[in-house]
């Protein structure tokens, strides 16, 4: 029987954006704060997920083995370096997030059955890889508070009471929204970068978080006004806005998760 099984791991390190062939202007408009010297830290936090049939004892594998091996391949020689001088492959590309993913992949593949790499560079941004070239995933988190009313017009109040119990109530109710937007991408074999990450987080505020923040999602957003802001329907529409902004940066907008409540979310994936 097939099972898959996850290996937590940290380290803390720091690296820099910058490109020689590139002035310092041209890398300030690249990379931003990201371009700063000697550059700057995050503490990541790594996760590996691995695949294999149950043994004799009820395990895939060994975890005080995985454990090890992870230890020895990865952490031990990441763990409080400056990524561009640790390995020789952040000589010819830049240590971004997904390309570090791509890199540990790499050198854990031969040693374990992994199926997925991710990797969080700080809770609002990771990337994962599963070992399709050089194609990975880089997920933005970000939030935004609303109000809404789940009612149809043509329905009474008791009819919607009904349907959407207390969220029909007339005067709304909010919550805080938590937004995860997921683009895949090829990894670009200089900047490491699937799409500009400046860019993603541009697009995402300037479509999504600035127009839906602080706001009663019926009266203040348009398409509301004839479509009822469930979770599911506001994931929709938030795919529906950020998918042709995405697809100019290069990349794919791959998922939209929008989570209402602890108790609620709704995943919507990109049109092909």
């Amino acid at each position: 029987m097939k099972c898959t099984i996850n290996r937590r791991a940290q380290f803390s390190a720091s690296h820099r954006y910058w490109l020689p062939e590139l002035s310092e202007a041209e890398n300030q408009e690249q990379f931003g704060a990201c371009a700063r010297a000697p550059g700057h830290g995050h503490n990541y936090v790594l996760y590996v997920a691995m695949e294999g049939d149950l043994d004799q004892y009820g395990m895939v594998l060994n975890l005080s083995e995985v454990k090890h091996t992870i230890k020895r391949e990865i952490t031990s020689q990441l763990d409080f370096s400056y990524l561009n001088e640790a390995w020789p492959e952040f000589k010819t590309t830049l240590p971004t997030t997904e390309f570090l993913a791509y890199c540990i992949w790499q050198r854990l593949s031969p040693h374990l059955p992994i199926v997925n790499i991710q990797l969080f560079e700080h809770p609002q941004l990771w990337a994962d890889y599963q070992g399709n070239a050089m194609e990975a995933s880089l997920t933005l988190s970000t939030h935004f508070s609303a109000a809404h009313r789940l009612a149809l017009p043509h329905l009474s109040y008791e009819e919607n009471c009904e349907i959407y119990g207390k969220c029909a109530r007339p005067h709304g109710h909010g919550h805080n929204y938590h937004l995860e937007v997921t683009v895949t991408g090829t990894i670009d074999p200089r900047t490491g970068m699937i799409a500009d990450l400046s860019k993603l987080q541009h697009l995402i505020n300037f479509h999504v978080v600035e127009p839906f923040d602080h706001t009663f999602l019926n009266k203040d957003i348009a398409y509301f006004e004839q479509v009822v802001p469930t979770a599911e329907n506001i994931a929709v529409h938030i795919r529906d806005l950020l998918q042709g902004p995405i697809a100019l940066t290069g990349a794919k907008l791959h998922k939209v998760k929008l989570i209402e409540s602890p108790n609620n979310s709704a995943e919507v994936y990109g049109n092909s």
